[in-house]
């Protein structure tokens, strides 16, 4: 017991642990990334970890809140700097869809995604509020921008939900590769449908 005290005590924050787990998405795809794995990585036992987070779900979705936390902090900055509410909505777009095939972020929310089949309440509802900050953002810019004039008089939460439906479908495409779909495809997707549907005609 006290051997096991002793490593716990020596063990790197969690934060360390998390961006390792995130790394080795990145580098190696998440089906490479065990418990053992990322011990060895961070130089601590399985066991230790599953101290730490009780399951592979909870590590999973405790490195995808603290990847969102780092995007969110990002986002913040985005949607406050200068410019048009247009621009910024452009730049929230931007944020939002994967650079790419098995983006490391997308690839993960997809995993959890799958997991939340299963998952317990809790877990559902630190997943919503991931989503939450997402839309809650859209909407509060999309209300600023009608109240410019720069966008069209619509339902600010109605027009976010259906935008972010139209951004996820689209990113899950991006994220696994489907052929015909890259990047710069779906943006210019999304641009037109937001000239169709919310940007004013004179702006």
């Amino acid at each position: 017991m006290a051997g096991a005290a002793r490593a716990r005590r020596n063990a790197p924050p969690r934060e360390e642990v998390l961006a390792a787990a995130m790394d080795m998405i990145a580098e190696r795809g998440l089906e490479k990334l065990t418990m053992a794995g990322l011990g060895r990585e961070v130089g601590m036992s399985s066991g230790h970890l599953l101290y730490y987070f009780r399951s592979k779900d909870e590590l999973l979705l405790r490195t995808l809140e603290w990847s969102e936390g780092r995007l969110g902090a990002e986002r913040g900055r985005l949607l406050t700097r200068e410019g048009s509410a247009a621009e910024r909505l452009e730049a929230y777009v931007d944020l939002y869809v994967p650079d790419g095939h098995r983006d490391p972020h997308w690839t993960l929310w997809l995993e959890v995604w799958n997991r939340s089949q299963n998952a317990d309440d809790e877990a559902r509802e630190r997943q919503a509020a991931i989503e939450g900050a997402w839309h809650r953002d859209l909407v509060a810019l999309i209300a600023e921008g009608i109240s410019r004039g720069e966008f069209r008089p619509v339902d600010a939460d109605r027009h976010a939900a259906r935008l972010r439906a139209l951004l996820d479908g689209f990113s899950i495409h991006v994220a696994i590769g489907l052929r015909g779909t890259d990047r710069e495809q779906v943006i210019a997707h999304v641009r037109e449908f937001l000239a169709e549907t919310l940007l004013a005609t004179d702006a």
